[in-house]
Parts: structure tokens; C-alpha cells; sequence
């Protein structure tokens, strides 16, 4: 059990460039950047309509957008869906659905919850015990799990939403990766039960991250609440045109998943060929866990290829994937000498 007393404090993500320059002044360029868990092979861009950017957003359209969301993740009709402008935004507007109390997140995981949960006002503590969380007036997990791929069965969440929906609690499962995850253990269909919000990413699958587009799906009441919140036009017209037919486009998505699934092989076995054990994740980031994982973070980054590394865990990596065959060959010629210099060393250092 970890309390989390700076949990309001900025939090470092992957994806910055600007620090990976810090870091790394001397770097090649351009970075080839795996620090996050973004689809590097994003959803084609096509022409938008001017109006999407002359005019404001119609609710007409925001309806259709909900339309689209409830039948691609699920849930029990476009009344259970509110959008916004990323999760991100939604996360603290999420953790005050409820009056301040006992938050616990189910960690390690993703760190803006904890921080979320701070900003609403509760006493955060992470946990890594499943069971305690039924204490909670929040819980909070995320599934499948980032940065580790955990997996939590969908009836031992119903279980756990049931005890919390009778105290008046609220469990939120945080399914950014589910596009990639196991779909039968979503959560999207039962919110219409009360005391469950499922929050859905839009653009980790489809690559589209800097949209900026999320979802919350939950009872009426909640969706009504959260749509109070956001205020009208809360998600931007271009937004909203890729989302509808993104979301809508169900060929594009199960050949992504097809190749997603076949690029994450790939990229265990050139792991493997190195002596970098993978030890979980999801088709679109592989959790790694070694000993030296901050030499292999450091020389990768000396040749300009940047993972995700973690203060906190100091033995574990995230590695996205490659989004194109220069790139591979880059990371394959990074990881070929970090092995060879790994190899020079006496072996008691590396153990």
C-alpha cells in the first residue's frame, strides 16, 4: 500500500520530445520515439468539411458522435456516452462524482489517476491488492493495466462495482487499451447498473493522440452530470469528423488489430534475440523487466531512440512500436551494440 502525498504534483509522461533532447543532446536525429503507446500507424487523414472548423460544433452532430461510440465500445445506448476532449480532461471531473474520501488505484499503473483523485479531493493511496480496493468510496483501475498489461476479469470488477454501488462508491475502469485488449472483459455494457464509469480512449488505437478526443460511458444520470460539466461544444468539429468515421469503420479497426498483434511479435523476438525479456503488455507497448534496464534506456537514447522509463521502477521499461522499417532497423542496430557492450562486461555486473 503506497499513499500518495504528492499526487496533485506534475506528473512525467512518455512522449516528450523536447525532453528526450535534454537528455540526449547529442542524439540522432530525428528520434524514433517508443515511449508511449500510441499506434504509430494511425487512421488515414482525409479532407474535413470547412464547417468543422468554421462553425461551431451542432449538438446534432455530438448526438451522432455518441451514436457511434456507444455501438463501437458497446455500451447501452448513446444515452451512456459523454465526450471530451481527451480522458485526460475527464479524470477529475470523473474522481468528483463522488464526495471526497478513500480513493485507491490499483497500481503500479498510470499515475494521472492518483493525481485526478488528489485534485478532487480525496486521500489517494495506491494498492496492489485487488481486494483492498473494496474499502474505497473510488476505486481505480486501469485495464488491461499500463505499463504491465494486467488484466482484471470482467466479473470480478461487477463484483467489486456491486459492494462499492451499495455504499454509494464508484469504481472507474480505465479502458484506454481495451481496442487492443481482450473485449470480453470490457466493462461498456454493464454501466447501465450505476456506480461504473468506463473511460475509452480515442487516440491510442487510432493514432490519432493529438485530436484529442475521449469518452466517458456510464448511467444516464452520471453521462447527464459529466455533460453539465463540459458545457456545450466539448469536443472540437474536427474532432468529432474523425471520430465518427473512425469509430465507425469497423474493417479499418480489425485489420489494425491484425497488424498491431503481428507487429508486438515482431518485436519480442527482436527483444529476445538481444537477451531483453519481455514481461507483459499489450499489442501496442511491451513491458520490460531487467536489471539493467537504465543502461539499455540510456544507450538506446544515445542513438536517439527513446522508451519509457519509470523513477519509481528503476528495473522495468515500456517500449512502443516502430512505425516503419527504417525505424526498426534503427532500434535492431541500438539494441545489436548495447548488447555487444553488455557482453564486454564482466558478468557479475549485469546479473
Amino acid at each position: 500500500m503506497k499513499l500518495l502525498d504528492g499526487a496533485i504534483a506534475t506528473v512525467d509522461h512518455g512522449g516528450s520530445l523536447g525532453r528526450a533532447r535534454a537528455l540526449f543532446p547529442d542524439a540522432p536525429q530525428p528520434f524514433v520515439d517508443l515511449s508511449t503507446g500510441i499506434n504509430p500507424l494511425s487512421y488515414p487523414l482525409f479532407d474535413l468539411p470547412a464547417t468543422a472548423l468554421w462553425r461551431l460544433p451542432e449538438k446534432a452532430r455530438a448526438h451522432e458522435l455518441a451514436e457511434v461510440a456507444a455501438s463501437a465500445y458497446g455500451a447501452p445506448s448513446p444515452a451512456h456516452v459523454a465526450a471530451g476532449p481527451g480522458t485526460q480532461i475527464l479524470l477529475p471531473r470523473v474522481a468528483s462524482l463522488v464526495r471526497p474520501g478513500k480513493a485507491l488505484v490499483l497500481g503500479p499503473t498510470y499515475a494521472e489517476h492518483a493525481r485526478a483523485a488528489a485534485i478532487a479531493g480525496h486521500a489517494v493511496t495506491e494498492v496492489e491488492d485487488f481486494e483492498a480496493l473494496a474499502e474505497a468510496d473510488l476505486a481505480v483501475i486501469v485495464n488491461p493495466n499500463n505499463p504491465d498489461g494486467r488484466i482484471v476479469p470482467r466479473e470480478k470488477l461487477l463484483e467489486l462495482a456491486a459492494g462499492l454501488r451499495a455504499k454509494g462508491g464508484l469504481l472507474v475502469v480505465d479502458e484506454a487499451f481495451m481496442d487492443v485488449g481482450p473485449r470480453t472483459e470490457s466493462l461498456a455494457g454493464d454501466v447501465g447498473q450505476g456506480g461504473i464509469v468506463v473511460l475509452r480512449s480515442f487516440g491510442k488505437f487510432f493514432g490519432l493522440a493529438g485530436l484529442r478526443l475521449g469518452f466517458a460511458l456510464s448511467d444516464v444520470l452520471t453521462v447527464k452530470r459529466l455533460e453539465t460539466q463540459l458545457g456545450p461544444w466539448a469536443v472540437a468539429g474536427p474532432a468529432l469528423e474523425y471520430g465518427m468515421k473512425a469509430l465507425a469503420n469497423i474493417a479499418w479497426q480489425d485489420e489494425m488489430r491484425s497488424s498491431l498483434a503481428a507487429a508486438a511479435a515482431r518485436l519480442d523476438g527482436l527483444f529476445g534475440r538481444f537477451g531483453v525479456p519481455v514481461a507483459g503488455g499489450t499489442t501496442l507497448f511491451r513491458y520490460l523487466r531487467l536489471v539493467d534496464a537504465a543502461g539499455l534506456f540510456s544507450a538506446l537514447g544515445e542513438r536517439g531512440i527513446l522508451l519509457r522509463h519509470f523513477a519509481d521502477r528503476p528495473h522495468v521499461l515500456r517500449a512502443g512500436l516502430p512505425g516503419c522499417q527504417e525505424e526498426w532497423l534503427r532500434l535492431e542496430s541500438a539494441l545489436a551494440d548495447w548488447a555487444r557492450r553488455r557482453d564486454d562486461q564482466p558478468r557479475e555486473k549485469i546479473l
